[in-house]
């Protein structure tokens, strides 16, 4: 059995970079925005203020501001004493690529007329730290 990694599994943030600016090495950073913890890598110059987001959490992050910004269009139903609304597949399957596993409760929130708002267990979890 080979027990090399595969060069194509290595992560470039793993490497010494160095800045393209002013040359100095860069440092690792995490950077959260809108819930999303993002890799980057910053410029130790404090006059320089360089850096470079992790391409596969740039992706990602695209991803999910496109997802913010669309409007689905979906049917209420009724079933038994209540109604049903399906979440459009998109949303289930982003959700799920990020880790953030669906419970089958879900907080269920009247926020306004016309507007509801569905809150899922990690997101509340996630607030409470």
């Amino acid at each position: 059995m080979n027990n090399q990694k595969n060069p194509m599994q290595d992560d470039i943030f793993d490497n010494k970079i160095l800045c393209k600016k002013c040359g100095k090495q860069m440092n690792k950073k995490k950077i959260s925005k809108n819930g999303f913890t993002i890799r980057a890598m910053v410029c130790s110059n404090s006059k320089c203020h360089s850096k470079i987001i992790h391409p596969i959490d740039k992706q990602e992050y695209e991803k999910y501001i496109d997802l913010k910004n669309k409007e689905f269009k979906v049917k209420m139903r009724l079933v038994g004493n209540s109604y049903a609304v399906s979440i459009p597949k998109e949303i289930v399957s982003f959700m799920n690529e990020q880790r953030k596993m669906m419970d089958e409760m879900v907080k269920l929130c009247f926020e306004d007329f016309g507007r509801l708002s569905l809150k899922f267990k990690e997101l509340r979890e996630k607030t409470r730290k």
